[in-house]
Parts: C-alpha cells; sequence; structure tokens
C-alpha cells in the first residue's frame, strides 16, 4: 500500500504520495469559440453526459451565439441546478453559453477518460458549486474565472489509465444491474395497469356471462354492466378560491399512476386556484399519458391543469382506476392538441364512455385494486431502492478511486 499524504483540501483529503495536485487552469483551456448550429449540430449538457440535442426540446433563437465543441473536449452546465450535467463530448459540436468548454493539449498529464471520471464525481461537483456565485440557490453560477482555480488531484498517467479500466469494468457491472432492476420496473408497471384495465372492464368474475360493449378497446363486459358517456354521470367542477386556505396542490405534486402525494419543497403563493373538495377526483390534462389521477383527501386548491369530476353515480375509487386504464388514457392521447406541451379537452374526456357496473360491484373492484396496486406497487418501491443503493454505489466508487481513496493494482 503507498504511503499517503494530507491534501489539504476538504473535497480530496488524503491522496496517494506519487499524485500531484494541479490547478484546472494549468491543465485545460477555455473554449469560447462562437459558431452557429447549422455547421455544428447541437449537443445537450446531461448528467448522462453531451449528447445529440433532442428535436422536442426548447430552443433558443440564439442560433450564432454558441460555443464550439470538439471531440474530447469537457463541457460542463455553470449552474448549480444543473448539479453533475457535464462529460467528455464524443462529438463536434455546439452548445449553449451557459456552458464552460474546456480543452487541453497536456495528454502526457491527463487522459479524456480520467478527465471525465475526475470532473464528473460528486465531490468535484460539491466543489465547483462551492466556488460559484449568485443570488439564490437556483440562479447560482460558477464561471471559468473561478473554476480555473480548483485544484484537483492527478495520478501518474499510468495510473491513470488502470483507474479507468478498473472503474469501466466495475461500473459496466453496476450499470447492468440497474438496466435489469429498470427493466423489471416497467414490466411491473405494465402489469399494473393490465390489471387496472382488465378490472374496470371485465369484472373480477369471470363466470358470469358477457355482453358485447360496442366499444373496440373494451371488447366484452359483464351483461349486468352498462355503457354510458362520463358526462352524464358526473359533475365537472368549476369553482375558483374565495378566501379559503386550503394547501395548493400542482402536477408537479402527484406522481404518475398511483396518484400519490410528492412534496417539491416548493412555496406557492396563491391568489386564484381552482378549488377542488374532499372525494373529488382530480385526472391531469396536460400530458395525459403521464396519468396523474388521484383522489382529492380533503379540501384543496389545484392547478387549472386537473380536471375535477365529482359524481353521486359512480364511486370515486372506481372512476380514478378507470381514467388510469389502458384504453381510456389511449383515447385520451390521441385527442390532444400542442405539440410540445400536449393537453387534453375536458370536453373530449366528458364525451368518452365509462362502464358502470353496479354500485356495489364499482366499490369491490376499487377495493380490490387498492390491494393489488399496492402490492405491485411495493415490488416496484424495492427495486426502485436497488436502484438508489446501485447509484450511490457507483457515486462512491468513483469517488474513491479518482481521489486515490481506494488504490489499482
Amino acid at each position: 500500500m503507498k504511503q499517503k499524504k494530507d491534501s489539504r483540501i476538504e473535497w480530496i483529503g488524503e491522496m496517494p504520495e506519487d499524485w500531484e495536485l494541479i490547478k484546472i487552469g494549468s491543465i485545460f483551456k477555455c473554449r469560447n469559440e462562437k459558431v452557429n448550429d447549422t455547421d455544428y449540430p447541437p449537443l445537450s449538457v446531461t448528467r448522462n453526459g453531451i449528447v445529440p440535442q433532442m428535436e422536442n426540446v426548447a430552443k433558443t433563437d440564439a442560433n450564432d451565439n454558441r460555443k464550439m465543441v470538439k471531440v474530447n473536449d469537457f463541457v460542463i452546465n455553470s449552474r448549480s441546478d444543473r448539479k453533475q450535467s457535464c462529460g467528455v463530448s464524443d462529438l463536434d459540436g455546439s452548445v449553449s453559453l451557459i456552458n464552460t468548454v474546456l480543452y487541453t493539449e497536456n495528454t502526457d498529464v491527463i487522459i479524456p477518460e480520467f478527465t471525465n471520471l475526475i470532473l464528473k464525481n460528486y465531490g468535484f461537483a460539491e466543489e465547483f458549486y462551492r466556488w460559484g456565485h449568485g443570488i439564490v440557490a437556483d440562479l447560482w453560477t460558477t464561471r471559468w474565472q473561478e473554476m480555473k482555480s480548483i485544484v484537483l488531484p492527478i495520478p501518474p498517467i499510468y495510473i491513470q489509465n488502470r483507474i479507468v479500466r478498473v472503474l469501466n469494468k466495475k461500473i459496466s457491472t453496476a450499470e447492468t444491474l440497474i438496466a435489469n432492476h429498470c427493466a423489471q420496473i416497467e414490466k411491473l408497471k405494465e402489469y399494473k395497469q393490465a390489471v387496472i384495465t382488465e378490472a374496470v372492464t371485465k369484472g373480477l368474475d369471470h363466470t358470469v356471462p358477457m355482453k358485447d360493449s360496442g366499444i373496440k378497446w373494451i371488447g366484452e363486459i359483464p351483461e349486468s354492466w352498462q355503457i354510458e358517456k362520463i358526462k352524464f354521470n358526473t359533475s365537472n367542477r368549476i369553482e375558483k378560491s374565495n378566501g379559503q386556505n386550503f394547501q395548493y396542490i400542482g402536477l408537479e405534486n402527484i406522481e404518475s399512476f398511483t396518484g400519490k402525494f410528492v412534496e417539491t419543497g416548493n412555496a406557492y403563493e396563491v391568489t386564484e386556484a381552482n378549488v377542488a373538495y374532499k372525494g373529488d377526483v382530480l385526472f391531469g390534462k396536460l400530458r395525459p399519458y403521464l396519468a396523474k389521477a388521484f383522489i382529492a383527501i380533503k379540501d384543496i386548491f389545484v392547478s387549472g391543469e386537473f380536471a375535477i369530476f365529482c359524481s353521486d353515480k359512480i364511486f370515486n375509487g372506481f372512476l380514478r382506476y378507470y381514467l388510469l386504464s389502458y384504453g381510456f388514457l389511449d383515447s385520451v392521447n390521441a385527442s390532444t392538441y400542442g405539440t410540445k406541451m400536449p393537453r387534453a379537452s375536458v370536453d373530449f374526456i366528458k364525451n368518452c364512455f365509462i362502464v358502470l357496473p353496479p354500485m356495489v360491484e364499482q366499490q369491490q373492484v376499487a377495493d380490490y385494486l387498492d390491494k393489488k396496486c399496492a402490492d405491485i406497487d411495493s415490488l416496484i418501491s424495492i427495486k426502485q431502492q436497488k436502484i438508489e443503493k446501485l447509484q450511490e454505489y457507483k457515486k462512491s466508487l468513483i469517488y474513491e478511486y479518482v481521489t486515490g481513496k481506494k488504490e489499482v493494482a
């Protein structure tokens, strides 16, 4: 085991004795050539590295006011709310001016693969943020003038190559496991939606006589069930706030498919909002494929992006699950207007058909789905926890190798 020395830099701590401490500005230069995105294709700076910009990404009109990026350049978003959005580029292209583009001619000091590891690890990300300036956290920026003074722990080139080989293998193994868990989560979500669709269109007793619903995606339904339009069995509540002091719920506060409340930490000062009362069923009109449907458990203020339904003819739990079924979501998604921000029309939703069992059966279906979906959600949660642990493992692993806490043979 090699002797260690104190770097006297908090984020680095102890490092091997034969490693050097070198300022970024002594290794890298800042690339500031202005180009247009016709000659140099637009790139996005993401947590997954530097990638071609997708067509549906919101773009500015500054087509000629972008920074050039060359292969092996390191690009980092200077804003703190884009923490760890950076990477070594495999492509020539251009990025927005908010990004810092670095290049080096000192390949005998640092190799691109090690650059990608040392400048993307969470320890450096926190240090990068610490050197910044700004008024509030989400406008906090670290520019080249500050960045160039940050010190990096730099091992000899042969050690860099070994670290890259070891980490590539270990990270690849972890990412394969993560991908497997993600695939299993997607299958569980598909299974859950299939269970919902089956229950709200076929019921729980598969021995009862069936009849044709007359609607292609629904197919046959139990003989005692009816088919009617949603608007004949619900009221669409449209009521503005009138001095009440209710909690505000936005689309971002509702988890897709589960309907669970998610605390975002954002504070809202609501001067005008829609009112939903306890027991109302709400459905997200913006990007309806996200399947944000929930039942209000108390009186609340809500975003205008929710359609609010109340009914004494449909059990609210059954209505919510019906709004999450495959066919209903597919129909609504196909009806949306707006390309970048697709929205569903409340009138279209109200004119959709709904399958109506007797009220007792509606409650039975909802109770069954509450339990079944909770079981599936529990399995999904276990998979998500495993993914989080693997992500933490990756994060710690990279930090420990690039700062010399772990040694390579």
